[in-house]
């Protein structure tokens, strides 16, 4: 059994926007066309524009805007407040299901689900705060290992003292949270030889985010997780949205949150 929920904005108790309408306006966006989009989507231009006629009535400000003449003689395309519904929408849902997953942990027990509720939140500046389970724990002097569980077959190791693993109150099977600056995410193209001790996890990336010198990386893990990594454009090799790529966090690098 699987905890699991469906993201949806409502205005004025009528449904605004889901999935399916955030994808309509992406494919109007890049295509240029209700029409088109709509045959895409593989459903009718009434349908399509029924559900354009549904946004705009609750929207603040229209979302799209028609054009004429030109080479390819008019067309529609999304106004700059349409886009910015579409990145909120993305933000939002990826909230949602990062609520959904700390839920998901439990699984079907009950006990297990209080326990995950009754947890503080955390609030760090760190941007990943991932749900994990302690599925190991290796002693060796001063230090101590973890090996934390992410949703699906994806783990991680961690390194810190045998004092905090002490103070902390950890033991196998606990839930906690792997907390990692995006900064110590390093992200390539194809997998180093050797790993010298670091974890190297494989996903495909989503997106791309260029600011100035640095571009922000989401990677999206087999297993489910997003990973965000944030690295300097120089450091950029064949890496594009859509293509495998590999995260290498070194074990030092991982706070142990609950």
């Amino acid at each position: 059994m699987k905890i699991d929920g469906r993201f949806w904005l409502t205005k004025e108790g009528q449904s605004f926007l889901g999935s399916g309408r955030i994808e309509l306006l992406e494919r109007i966006d890049k295509i240029g066309s209700i029409h088109a989009a709509a045959k895409e989507m593989k459903m009718s231009y009434k349908a399509a524009w029924e559900r354009i006629n549904g946004m705009n009535a609750l929207a603040d400000q229209p979302l799209i805007e028609r054009t004429t003449g030109g080479k390819g003689g008019g067309g529609t395309k999304l106004t700059p407040y349409a886009r910015e519904l579409i990145s909120t929408f993305h933000r939002l849902n990826e909230l949602h299901r990062q609520f959904i997953d700390r839920f998901s942990e439990a699984g079907n027990d009950p006990e297990r689900l209080a326990r995950i509720l009754s947890r503080t939140f955390l609030t760090t500046s760190a941007r990943n705060q991932l749900p994990a389970t302690l599925s190991s724990i290796e002693s060796n002097g001063l230090h101590s290992t973890l090996t934390l569980a992410l949703s699906g077959s994806d783990t991680l190791r961690s390194t810190i003292t045998a004092k905090s693993v002490e103070n902390m109150g950890l033991s196998i099977g606990c839930d906690t949270y792997a907390i990692i600056k995006s900064s110590d995410i390093h992200v390539v193209s194809v997998p180093p030889s050797s790993e010298a001790g670091d974890n190297l996890l494989s996903g495909t990336i989503e997106t791309l985010e260029r600011s100035g010198d640095n571009i922000e990386i989401a990677l999206r893990l087999a297993g489910g997780t997003l990973l965000i990594a944030l690295e300097k454009q120089d450091a950029l090799q064949n890496l594009e949205v859509g293509r495998t790529a590999y995260a290498i966090i070194s074990p030092l690098h991982i706070i142990i949150g609950l």
